[in-house]
């Protein structure tokens, strides 16, 4: 599987032929965004740093989208949506799904840190997990970290942040100085095995 971060809370999740986007920049919204075909586009809330289905409409590719809490399935796919607190009380979605083997789950544009205890066992295993570190309309640094150590994932991408401060003050409280950079991820199931809370930082690719 290869994954890419395209600012915001843009992730695209590639496996053979198929292509996952969650939470695509619009193209009203202020930031740069990306264009490219999606089989599959999942919104965890409608602003527009996380509605554009045009940015992954293209060429021959119209995606299944997911927009809310409920249980989905596309192509082979199960995708379970778990509803959380977003900005100023809205429903924030929480994706989960396994793609490769590999059990993705993805905050959204996550504001409240206090996850009920159900939905944390809803969301079982994790091998990553992308979490949104920026403060203001989701969860601050610190907020991010102490959600991170609740749900021990294997792998932790952080999103949703602007500024090398923000991502520091994040490392300092989530990674102990043990974090990876690169320009994408290319990660296989095996790779994952004997990993715990190990961050890895995207480049955006915008």
């Amino acid at each position: 599987m290869i994954v890419n971060f395209y600012g915001q809370a843009f992730i695209k999740a590639q496996f053979g032929d198929t292509v996952v986007a969650f939470n695509p920049i619009a193209k009203e919204s202020e930031a740069k965004t990306t264009r490219f075909g999606a089989d599959l586009c999942l919104v965890s809330s409608n602003v527009p740093e996380a509605n554009g289905l045009d940015s992954v409409t293209y060429a021959n590719k119209i995606p299944f989208v997911v927009e809310g809490p409920g249980e989905y399935e596309k192509a082979g796919i199960f995708i379970r949506g778990i509803s959380s607190g977003g900005v100023d009380g809205s429903v924030n979605t929480i994706y989960t799904m396994t793609l490769d083997g590999i059990n993705i789950c993805h905050l959204g544009l996550l504001k409240d840190p206090n996850l009920p205890a159900e939905a944390i066992e809803d969301l079982g295993s994790i091998d990553i997990l992308f979490v949104p570190i920026g403060g203001g309309q989701v969860l601050d640094p610190k907020e991010a970290a102490k959600v991170v150590a609740g749900l021990e994932p294997s792998v932790i991408v952080p999103v949703m942040y602007d500024n090398d401060s923000i991502l520091k003050t994040f490392l300092k409280e989530a990674s102990d100085g043990k974090e990876t950079y690169v320009d994408k991820l290319t990660v296989k199931r095996k790779d994952l095995d004997g990993k715990a809370g190990e961050v890895i930082v995207l480049k955006a690719d915008i």
